[in-house]
This record gives structure tokens, sequence and C-alpha cells, in this order.
């Protein structure tokens, strides 16, 4: 087979440590050589660009395309689908070769995916998130109505339950239906207009056998938690990340370092939500409020999560916000702290343990499978990145190239 050299620029492995000159070759869809003076069959010139590992978002939406209360009204059921197809090409087309989806997804758009039928990065789902009663994910409105982001389906079963013997039936639905990872809300939320983000939702009875039947299933749990009640009853439950963490409180962090608890910030969501009401959304003033309430308390609890060390992976919420703006998440990282080697390394290695797939991706290291990103300018500069990926290449086939996917035929 075709031994294809990358060669000219520098590398950040995704290790965490600084970018350095050296080549990458490439051969049957693996990295197998990282060095100088590389030679091989062919060449990819990358002079003046660097090259990184395939890229992570942990936290996305592929079936959102937008938060809108009256356009999700009027917005065709199937529509959806038809979006999510676009809403992954442009996450492929900046090097995001690997995605977390946070609900919404089901098994036949990861399968999509995962056969070729659609371009985007590889999928882990969660189906839907489990929610008690008049937690995030109920969607009842105090006129009588129900309004769900994501209605039930026949692939998409309901996350509400309540009690321990509800909680054990609704993972096992999920699992059945083909779910990757368990999503669970141990607060209130922001979107959610009659909960609180800063109380917490579910007791730790509940919680035991969500993370019982998940190990069961060997999945690991992520949990939307923004309260710091919630927060402590997830992590104590051994959930294996917490997504969002608004309100982090020492006891928390310290919490999350003895247990090894993955941070996945999800700065953007709450610039997301205000941003779509400056364009002229239309939501709930109550969701408007949580909102500008919790983004500095957010921006204050992640720089203090990042001072202490604990582990973070990069989630974006993208679906809350546009497809293709996940990569301005590292500049908000940074101005919590990170370095840019340090946001990097959120966004590949740290982002692969997370998902359990590090054996296989998340760095530029021989036997890794070959995700491989163009970027250009100097990868210390973390200002608009969607601008300067020039090519991605997922297990050595290029996707994508300035911008666009690149479609490559299925199998």
């Amino acid at each position: 087979m075709t031994r294809r050299v990358f060669t000219g620029g520098q590398v950040l492995d995704g290790t965490g440590s600084p970018a350095a000159p050296a080549d990458v070759a490439v051969q049957d869809g693996r990295v197998v050589e990282v060095g100088t003076g590389l030679d091989g069959d062919e060449q990819v010139d990358c002079t003046g660009a660097t090259l990184l590992p395939g890229l992570f978002d942990c936290h996305v939406h592929v079936l959102m395309s937008g938060v809108d209360t009256l356009r999700q009204l009027q917005t065709p059921y199937s529509q959806t689908y038809f979006e999510a197809v676009g809403n992954l090409r442009r996450t492929l087309a900046l090097g995001i070769t690997s995605v977390r989806d946070a609900a919404g997804a089901d098994l036949g758009v990861a399968e999509a995916v995962r056969t070729g039928l659609v371009p985007g990065p590889r999928m882990q789902i969660s189906i839907a998130m489990i929610s008690q009663t008049g937690g995030h994910a109920d969607d009842w409105h105090v006129c009588g109505a129900d309004t769900p982001l994501l209605p039930v389906t026949p692939g998409r079963p309901s996350g509400i339950c309540d009690g321990p013997d509800e909680m054990r039936r609704t993972v096992r639905l999920l699992v059945r239906a083909g779910a990757d990872v368990l999503k669970v809300a141990t607060s209130g939320g922001v979107l959610s207009p009659r909960d609180d983000p800063r109380h917490a939702h579910f007791r730790p009875a509940e919680l035991a056998v969500l993370v019982e039947e998940a190990e069961a299933a060997g999945l690991a749990v992520m949990a939307h938690a923004q309260g710091a009640d919630g927060i402590k009853n997830a992590v104590r439950a051994g959930i294996r990340s917490i997504e969002h963490g608004i309100y982090l409180d020492d006891e928390a962090i310290d919490l999350m370092l003895r247990h090894g608890t993955w941070l996945v910030p999800t700065l953007s969501a709450p610039r997301a939500v205000l941003a779509a009401v400056a364009a002229g959304a239309a939501l709930p003033e109550a969701v408007v409020a949580k909102a500008r309430a919790v983004q500095d308390v957010h921006d204050a609890s992640v720089t203090r999560a990042v001072e202490a060390g604990v582990r973070v992976a990069m989630g974006t919420d993208s679906g809350v916000g546009r497809h293709g703006d996940n990569l301005g998440e590292l500049a908000l990282m940074a101005r919590c702290g990170m370095s840019p080697e340090q946001a990097w390394h959120a966004t590949t290695q740290s982002a692969a343990q997370l998902l359990r797939v590090d054996d296989e991706l998340g760095t530029l290291e021989p036997g890794k499978r070959a995700d491989v990103v163009v970027l250009t300018g100097d990868p210390a500069d973390l200002g608009g990145l969607a601008g300067r990926v020039r090519e991605v290449w997922q297990d050595g086939v290029p996707v994508a190239r300035d911008g666009r996917v690149v479609d490559v035929p299925a199998a």
C-alpha cells in the first residue's frame, strides 16, 4: 500500500508537548512513523503548517440547529435529520473527526456515518438525556403543552424517569436502542425554563442504579451538572464526566480530583444562547435571564478547576450554537487559564481518554489511526482556527480541504 508522508511542517502530537519540526508517515490507514527526513511514495507538503491528530468535540447535538422555540414548533419532524447532514459535514471540515453526541442522534444517524452513507466525524451517541420529572429534559409547560426539543421516537425512548426502578428500566431501554454512553441531568439547566441550574436532580440511590446498570453494559456516564450539589452527587456516584460545571465549589473540585473525573466545560453554550436571542430567536425570558446570570460564574468556575488541575476535555454544546463554530471553544478555554498546549491536549489526547478510544485516536504516534489535521499558522494562536484548517484526513483518506468536505464513496 502507498506510504504517504506529511512533510515540511511541525507536529503537535496531542500528548501535551509543544510543537516541533517533524514528518508523519501514514500507511494502510495508520501512522507508521513520526520523525525527520522521512521518505515515502507520496508527499503532502506541509511547509508553514502544523500537523495535529484528529480533533474531538465531546459534547454536541447534531440533530439540533440552534435554539428558537418558535422555529422549533414550525420545523417538520424529519427536517432535523436532513439538517444533521450539514451539521456533520461542517464539524468534520473543522478537523473534528470524533464527537460524542449528548442527546438527539439515534442509532440510525450513527450508522449512517459509520457505514459512509453520510460524511461526518466518528460518533458516540447517548440518544436521550435521562431526567427526573420536572428536570432539564422535561419539556412540559404551565399551559399544559409538551414541546420537546427532540421528541420520543421508536429509536429515541423517553429519558424521563423517577425512582431506582424506573431508572433501571430507562437505562436498559437506552442500551437496547444503541447508546454508546449514557447522559443524565443531575441538576437543572439554562434552556429548561421551569428549573434552577443550582438545584440537584435525582437522589444518590437513583444515580447508584444508573451507574450500576451502565457498568453492567460496559458504558460510561456523562452528567449534565451545573449546580454544586448535583456535581458532587454525580462524582460520588462514579459518573465519568461533568458537563458544564457552572457552579463548581472547592469541595466539588476536590472530589473531581480524587475521583479522576473529567470536566467538559462547554463555555460556548451560554454565549450561544445570548447570541441567538440577539439575532432574534424566540426563547422564554426565564431562559434568557439564566443565560445572562451564569456566564461569568461559569468562566470563574472553570478557571478554578483548571488552576486545580482537573482533567478537561473539549466540548461545545454545538447545536445550541452553530455547528462550525466549535473551535472557538479553545480560545475560551485559554481565557480560563489553559495554555495553548493544554487546550489542544483537551481537544486531542485527553478527549480520547475520556471517550476510551485513546488506544486508537487522540495522538500522532505510530500504530494510531491516521486522523490528521493540517493547520496553517502558529498553533499557539487560537484565534480564527476554523479558517486555518487546510486539510483533514480520516484513516489516511482526505475528507476535507479548505473548509469543504471531500465526499468519499462508501465502501
